[in-house]
C-alpha cells in the first residue's frame, strides 16, 4: 500500500473514530419544534438538544402555594407579552414544590410560545452562547437553573453576577432566567458574618462578606420563598394525589396514619413525599386488588 493510501486509510479511521464520540446535531427545525431544550456540553464543545420527554405537572397540581403561582404567572405572563418582566429566584427547602412550579409553568405558557432551556450551574457561564445560538428562533426563552447555590469557595458566582446583571453586553429581550435553590442567598451563611456588621451613623451595616453573598442572589428581581407543610397541608396533598391517581380509600385515618410515619421516615412532610407516599399507597392497593405479581 502507497503512503497515500495509508494516509487516507488513517484520515477515514480517524473521521469514523471522531463520528462516533460526537454528538449528534439536532436540525435548526427540530429546535425550534421543541418546547424544552437542554444546553450539554462534552470537552470543547456545547450545543442545545431538545427534551423528548416533558413532565406533564400541572399549576392546579401544586397546593397551597398560591401565592408564588400567582406572581410567577404575572412574571411569565408580562414576559411574554413583551413587557418588562424580571428574573427570579425560587428559594425554600427541598420538595415544597419549587423544579415542580417551573415544569407546570412551561406546560401552562408553552401554547404561548414560552420555550425553556435547562442548563447546569456550572455551564451557566456560556450564557452568552446560548443567547447566540437561539438567535433568531421561535418563542420566548427562560433559562431555567435547577438547585442553584455556590459553596463557600467556588468563585464561579462571580461569573454569574456579571452575567445576570453587570456584563457590558445584556442578555437579549425574549430571555429571563428562572432559578431554584435552597439557600436565600444561594451561597453558605456563617455565624462569624454577623460579627462583621456595625452600627454606623445609627445605621446597621452589614459586613463585607454577607453584602457580597446578597449582590448575587439580588441580580434577581423577583424573590419567591417557599415553606415547610404543616401537617393539614401534608395529609391534604397526600388525599389530592391519591384520588388523581385513582386510589380507592376505604380508611382514611388509616391511610392518613400511614402518610404520617412515611414522612417521619423520610423527614419530611413536603409535597413530594406526599407525592411519592401516595404513588406507594396507590400502587399497593391496586396490586392488592388486582392480583397482580
Amino acid at each position: 500500500m502507497s503512503d497515500i493510501d495509508q494516509f487516507f486509510l488513517r484520515a477515514n479511521l480517524l473521521i469514523d473514530k471522531l463520528e462516533s464520540i460526537l454528538p449528534e446535531q439536532n436540525n435548526r427545525d427540530e429546535l425550534n419544534a421543541a418546547p424544552a431544550l437542554r444546553w450539554r456540553c462534552r470537552e470543547r464543545r456545547s450545543w442545545l438538544e431538545p427534551v423528548r420527554v416533558l413532565s406533564d405537572v400541572q399549576l392546579d397540581d401544586l397546593r397551597h402555594i398560591d401565592r408564588q403561582k400567582q406572581i410567577i404567572i404575572r412574571n411569565t405572563g408580562q414576559f411574554l407579552s413583551s413587557y418588562p418582566a424580571n428574573n427570579v429566584l425560587l428559594w425554600g427547602p427541598r420538595g415544597t414544590g419549587k423544579s415542580s412550579l417551573i415544569k407546570a409553568l412551561l406546560n401552562h405558557f408553552k401554547q404561548d410560545g414560552l420555550r425553556l432551556i435547562e442548563v447546569e450551574r456550572t455551564h451557566l457561564q456560556d450564557l452568552h452562547d446560548i443567547c447566540d445560538q437561539i438567535r433568531g428562533m421561535n418563542g420566548r426563552f427562560i433559562i431555567y437553573c435547577d438547585d442553584l447555590s455556590f459553596e463557600a469557595n467556588d468563585s464561579s458566582y462571580k461569573a454569574l453576577k456579571v452575567i445576570l446583571d453587570g456584563s457590558l453586553s445584556t442578555t437579549p429581550d425574549n430571555v429571563l432566567i428562572y432559578a431554584t435553590s435552597n439557600r436565600r442567598h444561594l451561597m453558605p451563611e456563617y455565624m462569624s458574618e454577623n460579627r462583621e456588621a456595625g452600627i454606623v451613623d445609627g445605621e446597621l451595616h452589614l459586613g463585607e462578606s454577607t453584602e457580597e453573598k446578597i449582590s448575587l442572589s439580588e441580580r434577581f428581581g423577583v424573590w419567591l420563598s417557599f415553606h415547610p407543610f404543616n401537617q393539614e397541608q401534608y395529609l391534604g396533598i397526600v388525599d389530592y394525589w391519591v384520588k388523581k391517581l385513582d386510589g380507592a380509600v376505604t380508611d382514611v385515618e388509616d391511610m392518613h396514619q400511614m402518610a404520617l410515619r412515611w414522612a417521619l421516615e423520610h423527614g419530611s412532610r413536603s409535597g413530594r413525599t406526599a407525592w411519592q407516599f401516595a404513588r406507594d399507597w396507590t400502587g399497593r392497593k391496586k396490586l392488592e386488588q388486582g392480583g397482580g405479581l
